[in-house]
């Protein structure tokens, strides 16, 4: 509804506009997001199906490979179905309603990832550290814990930020996205009102997520580095660090998008949009194509299984 200064009273209706500048070639650029989406999903698929199905890898540090993989994969399908719709069919309308539950599922999904990446490396900080111990400390009470901590931080936080979208933000000034999707702050400058609570809660979030998620990541690793180098033989030195470069690689890849992301949306104002908005998407696409591809390769128990998967099926054929 319109109000007499133009802007819009509680909108029913959005429009995301894909991404904003490009929007000639949006149909060239959602063939490779396809790929790297339906490989996020075999590969999260197959890496779940072998944790599953293997007695062996019923073990804390495969547990939160699989609580990984499923989170992927449901982070992936929460934006890419509506952003090829948007690209390949114009369907670039979206209720008010259906772009704050993107918007809700997008970032619990996010801060589920970033507990799970801290929960691996807490993992492997015991495992290398105090390995005697590790047995006794991730027992399956613990991790049933951690899953339960981890989603119930994500969905809350994130409950939150929609609460005050709708208890606090009545007037818009457009209704039109220039977004691939529905995120915070791309909801929240659309506002005509007084934003700065808004802002400074979802700022509080991503801190009280992302941020103690990262400093808590780094000193395990600066323990574990400290530690294996401490390590007599080089062999066990070497077996050590190589456990966790895969980790690295995946924390890496993940938190570096991400604070790009977070920071070029409220303090990039020089960036082109559509380098901020493609990189936003390869931000949610990226982490979910690589983790299968970066643990299949690097660890050996994974490998070998999808190997033997494929030995047995061609023995099948012949």
């Amino acid at each position: 509804m319109l109000t007499s200064n133009g802007s819009v009273f509680m909108p029913s209706v959005l429009t995301l506009i894909g991404i904003p500048g490009l929007e000639s070639v949006q149909c060239w650029i959602a063939i490779p997001f396809c790929v790297m989406y339906l490989i996020a999903v075999i590969g999260n698929t197959l890496i779940l199906v072998i944790i599953k199905h293997e007695n062996s890898l019923h073990r804390p540090m495969y547990i939160f490979l699989a609580m990984l993989g499923a989170t992927d994969i449901a982070l992936s399908t929460c934006i890419l179905p509506k952003m090829l719709g948007i690209f390949w069919f114009h369907l670039t309308e979206i209720s008010f309603e259906a772009c704050l539950l993107q918007m809700w599922l997008l970032h619990s999904f996010q801060a589920i990832e970033s507990g799970v990446l801290l929960a691996m490396a807490l993992d492997r900080f015991v495992a290398i550290c105090n390995p005697l111990r590790h047995a006794t400390i991730f027992s399956q009470q613990l991790l049933i814990h951690i899953g339960v901590g981890v989603t119930l931080r994500a969905v809350i936080l994130v409950a939150l930020s929609i609460v005050l979208i709708k208890c606090r933000l009545k007037l818009y000034r457009t209704t039109v996205i220039s977004h691939s999707y529905c995120e915070h702050m791309a909801i929240v400058k659309l506002a005509t009102e007084d934003t700065r609570i808004n802002k400074i809660f979802g700022l509080f979030v991503a801190f009280t997520i992302l941020g103690v998620d990262i400093i808590f990541i780094t000193l395990s690793y600066v323990r574990i580095f400290i530690t294996v180098f401490q390590l007599p033989q080089k062999e066990a030195r070497f077996k050590a660090f190589n456990t966790c470069i895969t980790h690295i690689c995946v924390f890496l890849q993940f938190y570096l998008l991400a604070f790009f992301s977070f920071f070029t949306h409220r303090f990039g104002s020089h960036i082109p949009p559509y380098v901020h908005i493609l990189l936003s998407n390869l931000y949610l696409l990226v982490p979910p194509f690589l983790n299968p591809i970066i643990y299949g390769v690097k660890t050996k128990q994974i490998r070998d299984h999808i190997l033997k998967m494929i030995l047995s099926k061609r023995h099948l054929d012949h």
